[in-house]
């Protein structure tokens, strides 16, 4: 950590057992019967218009898995130029939905692009991403059909599972950088010469220390909590992620009974990263998760925390629960006809456009 860290967030530190692994693609349902209920059973292969199946080689996939790529503009490897790079990511995730605020928040969404994926794959394939969203189901800009077509141009070698979000290099169609724990940070300092004079300082040096600090606590149980709480193997183990979360927010309440955002009347990259778990709490991880204690619009703080930076358009414009409903609930990867899966209807969404009451805390 580059900073001093202050006691309150030094002493919550000091109380986090978990490591952030870098996996490029937390969120894998490989092993989970409840996501996929044919797990380990015998499949027959399918096929698709776009790719050929592999569901049979979904334990390939099943290791955490780092970013590959993690050249940086911070240390002059890549070229800070506009127009160069273009964000590729899928709505449903909350990883990748982090880079798509953090470039529209900043005001970069004029010098760098973005592409999406679709969240829902063809039948059977578990280790690729395809932009079917798109006219001739192709990127308009790096005129690719999937995303390891860029993976495989960065290293022919490749044959990991390809991860979202991922930054091409337009000019040479390469992967440069999938890490999505750095790129935040990335932007907000080396790209400084193209932000909007409006734009917030995400990562602020005086706070570096105390924002790396917090990251953690958030990773560990917020952001990588909900998931493990679901994909528990034992009732002890989810008991001790649903605790986990529940602790942790129950803190974080407290903490904005006092403040506006994480660090005061400034969002900062910490913000980002709260703001896109809970995004999906209710809906996502409330439910399907049984992470069920209280629901986020239970927590009057957290709540119009959360909507307050909901009202901001970096962050509504990319929320999208249309896809995080598809994707978290049709994750099976096999037919929609040959396994019925139901979407849920609710939550009423229309409570997200009620006014918060975050005002208070202005000055």
């Amino acid at each position: 950590m580059s900073q001093k860290i202050t006691e309150d967030l030094q002493a919550e530190l000091a109380g986090i057992d978990v490591t952030e692994k870098l996996s490029a693609c937390p969120i894998d349902f490989s092993k989970s019967r409840v996501a996929n209920p044919r797990v380990n059973s015998h499949q027959k292969e399918y096929t698709s218009a776009v790719a050929q199946s592999n569901f049979n080689r979904r334990a390939k996939y099943q290791d955490s898995q780092e970013p590959q790529f993690n050249q940086l503009f911070t240390d002059g490897t890549l070229p800070v130029e506009p127009g160069r790079y273009r964000l590729i990511w899928s709505k449903h995730c909350p990883w990748a939905t982090r880079l798509a605020i953090a470039i529209d928040l900043l005001g970069l969404d004029q010098v760098i692009s973005k592409g999406v994926v679709d969240p829902l794959r063809p039948a059977g394939v578990v280790g690729d991403w395809f932009f079917t969203l798109d006219d001739n189901n192709e990127d308009p800009v790096l005129h690719t059909k999937s995303l390891s077509e860029s993976y495989l141009k960065a290293d022919p070698d490749y044959d990991l599972r390809t991860t979202v979000p991922a930054l091409v290099d337009i000019q040479t169609g390469k992967v440069v950088n999938n890490n999505y724990n750095t790129l935040i940070d990335e932007f907000d300092i080396a790209w400084q010469k193209y932000q909007s004079d409006n734009a917030p300082e995400l990562y602020p040096e005086a706070l570096r220390g105390d924002i790396d600090a917090l990251n953690q606590i958030l990773y560990a149980d917020v952001n990588a909590a909900v998931n493990e709480a679901g994909l528990a193997r034992s009732q002890e183990d989810y008991e001790k992620y649903y605790n986990r979360v529940f602790d942790r927010l129950d803190w974080l309440e407290e903490r904005l009974s006092h403040q506006r955002y994480l660090f005061g009347d400034h969002i900062t990259d910490s913000d980002i990263r709260l703001y896109v778990t809970l995004a999906r709490f209710d809906l996502v991880f409330y439910q399907k998760y049984y992470v069920n204690k209280k629901r986020l619009v239970d927590y009057p703080n957290l709540w119009n925390y959360t909507k307050d930076l909901y009202s901001i358009p970096a962050f509504k414009d990319n929320t999208d629960f249309d896809s995080m409903k598809k994707r978290f609930f049709q994750v099976d990867h096999t037919p929609q006809a040959d396994l019925l899966r139901i979407i849920p209807a609710g939550p009423d969404l229309t409570i997200w456009n009620a006014p918060n009451d975050r005002a208070r805390f202005q000055k």
